[in-house]
């Protein structure tokens, strides 16, 4: 496999090299040199098999001969553990639950794909893994690293700003995994992340790596539960399916176009936001004009300058797509509060950020379409935004139970690369 980068054409790297790079030069991001294609019997076939061995051909689509397909298979086998139903909320709309995974958050697909990708081709090397989340990602890659051998992991998250339960899930792991509380918002957490990779000396000395949406390994896992959520629809559902995505940093999206990309037969797709709604403006008005990240209820969504971006723009130019043909919609935080209300009344339990999907969904969805909207939280992973909005309590399962009152093991730090560059230098394996 082939990718280069999309800041630097030149620069071109191996599958392998990707994902233990994370990033190229000039912060770019890599991008497949050839895009794998299906034909529609291939895709047919490709429908009939079941998860693991489905995604293992898709991924080895993408990855040629660098790994062996049985490789490929054991990967996914180890790091697909769980399903990816899709429920029925309307007669026409339903949901692709993304959040059976030990975080309870679609991260888990693109986290634990990753892990097992890294340790197959680093071989000895060790390696720190350093991410920014606004919320689910940490927990998705600390557990996915969690003990794994000559890896250590350390995760930025603005303090204060992701929910407590969120916190619990990865900051209470210890071991392996080191996590840091900025004192600031998630784009300057992303900042810092970027200034390190920037950093020769410093990424050189510590074997930096990402996990963030930024690695191709974790994004060309999630290409997978999209053919996942078509091969459950009846015929009649697959003849013109809308998706909805919950859009922050846009890599969900992302992979959601590369299935279409490949084959899959998706009539369009709809990126969601919240108030942090660059995207949608400048599809509406062609300027891209990032304004100061605002908190909402929807947190893992506060991201005002999306990193995954220019990928979809590649998609869209290489495939001769037009940009504006993609579906888009802001959703307030009193619109998404009403609509939380409104799926309970359904008989379905949502969150804020599934609940903007769906709202946006709904309002586009036109006659004769079916959509489905990403569920990419369990409900109780905002439980106090949740409970607030439907005033009644809802359970917690057993991976957010378990971690509810155990200590927090942060640092707390402030928005300022050189204490970063320090504690990275000093961190003991």
């Amino acid at each position: 496999m082939k990718l280069y980068n999309l800041k630097d054409h030149s620069e071109q790297v191996s599958f392998a090299q990707a994902v233990q790079q994370g990033l190229g030069k000039g912060q770019g991001l890599f991008f497949p040199q050839d895009l794998p294609k299906f034909s529609a019997t291939e895709i047919d076939s490709l429908l009939k098999l079941d998860f693991v061995k489905r995604s293992a051909k898709i991924l080895s689509a993408f990855i040629g001969n660098e790994i062996s397909g049985e490789d490929v298979e054991r990967l996914v086998k180890n790091a697909f553990q769980f399903p990816a139903p899709v429920k029925s909320v309307e007669d026409d709309i339903g949901t692709l639950e993304l959040f059976h995974g030990p975080t309870l958050a679609f991260k888990d697909f693109g986290g634990r794909f990753m892990a097992q990708a890294l340790v197959q081709v680093a071989a000895d090397k060790k390696i720190t893994i350093l991410t920014a989340t606004s919320g689910d990602t940490g927990a998705a890659v600390a557990h996915a690293f969690y003990h794994l051998p000559n890896i250590r992991v350390v995760i930025l998250y603005p303090q204060g700003k992701i929910s407590p339960l969120q916190e619990k899930l990865f900051c209470t792991l210890g071991d392996n995994i080191h996590t840091i509380a900025i004192e600031s918002d998630f784009d300057a957490c992303q900042a810092l992340v970027k200034k390190s990779f920037d950093d020769e000396e410093l990424k050189t000395a510590i074997g930096l790596n990402s996990a963030n949406s930024i690695n191709i390994s974790r994004l060309m896992a999630q290409i997978c539960y999209y053919f996942e959520a078509f091969a459950q629809l009846t015929p009649k559902q697959r003849e013109q399916l809308v998706i909805s995505v919950p859009s922050g940093n846009f890599g969900d999206l992302t992979a959601g176009l590369l299935a279409k990309t490949m084959g899959l037969p998706i009539k369009r797709f709809i990126a969601a936001t919240n108030a942090n709604d660059t995207v949608p403006r400048y599809l509406e008005t062609g300027k891209w004009e990032p304004h100061k990240t605002v908190a909402t209820l929807s947190n893992a969504m506060d991201v005002s300058q999306p990193n995954n971006w220019p990928r979809i723009e590649e998609i869209y130019q290489r495939e001769g797509w037009a940009l504006k043909s993609l579906g888009h919609g802001a959703v307030s935080d009193e619109v998404a509060s009403e609509t939380v209300r409104e799926l309970d009344k359904k008989g379905y339990l949502s969150e804020p950020h599934g609940a903007i999907a769906y709202r946006v969904l709904r309002d586009e969805l036109q006659d004769g379409e079916y959509g489905l909207f990403l569920g990419t939280a369990h409900p109780a992973k905002f439980k106090e935004v949740v409970e607030n909005i439907l005033g009644k309590s809802i359970p917690l399962p057993k991976e957010l139970a378990e971690r509810a009152d155990m200590t927090l093991l942060s640092h707390v730090m402030a928005d300022d690369f050189a204490q970063l560059r320090e504690f990275l230098m000093n961190l003991e394996w």
